[in-house]
């Protein structure tokens, strides 16, 4: 249809040319929306927040020193992987799991830092402390490669005091457990960042066999709970950590004990189940 009231733009009306001619009514004006407050961000603390510094004594040369820790219930779970690593909100409480002198080189896990013999300790200054450099940190906060030295220098205490094999293999685990924290925050831009990952993912592949082989030596040789882990928990582990490195029949094995167990719980069967269908779909593809 023409606009019949076309030319009213030269008498200065324009902005009645598109009037409905036989609707009067009025038009309410529109309410204006009643702006909401804006709700205030969220400010999730950094790692430094959750870390602080407390009084440490060596329970092999008496030193006392400052050790950073994580400040109790700050540390939130959010998920577990595969091999029951744990991941946490805003920080890796994996990298404050070692406490380590930094006079005498003695370094433990740091709920068995006190633990120590004096035969324990006289080895400890014969074979470590006569050749330690010590230990210095600047930065607020452990980055992954100090955190994976602190625990290099735990596992090699751990030897030289002849601790528990299930120890041992525990600081394995953890040691992988960094290694995998380490390329998963490593930026997007670094420089031969796949190469980069590939090497880690190696040397992860390598803490996680020790961790697998001395776990299974500690079953001959230790009694429950090992590493504070019951049978069922314990039989899993060895079957993801199997699993992982590519040693299925040897999984297969473990998983088998936990689904034939009647005693075990279903949350512990169910998680069985999973490294069973995983196990079955490379098989059947040939990437065994």
């Amino acid at each position: 249809m023409a606009d019949i009231l076309s030319g009213l733009e030269s008498m200065g009306l324009g902005n009645l040319s598109k009037v409905d001619l036989f609707n009067d009514k009025v038009k309410q004006p529109e309410k204006k929306k009643e702006q909401q407050p804006e709700k205030p961000k969220e400010v999730r603390p950094e790692e430094k927040d959750l870390i602080y510094e407390r009084s440490v004594e060596c329970a092999c040369c008496g030193h006392q020193f400052k050790e950073k820790t994580i400040r109790m219930g700050k540390a939130k779970l959010v998920s577990q992987d595969i091999d029951l690593r744990p991941r946490y909100a805003e920080v890796d409480s994996l990298k404050y799991n070692i406490t380590a002198c930094p006079v005498c080189g003695y370094a433990a896990l740091t709920k068995d830092f006190s633990n120590l013999s004096p035969g324990q300790a006289r080895m400890i200054k014969e074979k470590i402390s006569v050749s330690f450099s010590g230990l210095k940190y600047e930065a607020e906060i452990y980055s992954y490669d100090e955190a994976i030295a602190r625990n290099k220098l735990a596992l090699v205490n751990s030897v030289v005091k002849r601790g528990k094999i299930s120890e041992r293999a525990y600081i394995c685990l953890v040691l992988g457990w960094l290694t995998r924290g380490k390329y998963d925050s490593m930026a997007p831009d670094i420089p031969g960042r796949n190469k980069l990952i590939e090497s880690l993912k190696n040397e992860e592949n390598e803490f996680l066999k020790k961790a697998a082989e001395g776990f299974t030596e500690a079953l001959h040789k230790e009694s429950f709970p090992i590493c504070g882990l019951e049978e069922s928990t314990f039989f899993y582990l060895l079957a993801a950590l199997d699993y992982e490195t590519g040693n299925y029949k040897e999984s297969m094995r473990f998983v088998e004990k936990i689904l034939t167990n009647k005693a075990l719980p279903e949350r512990i069967k169910d998680k069985a189940r999973g490294i069973k269908e995983a196990i079955a779909e490379i098989t059947a593809s040939g990437k065994e």
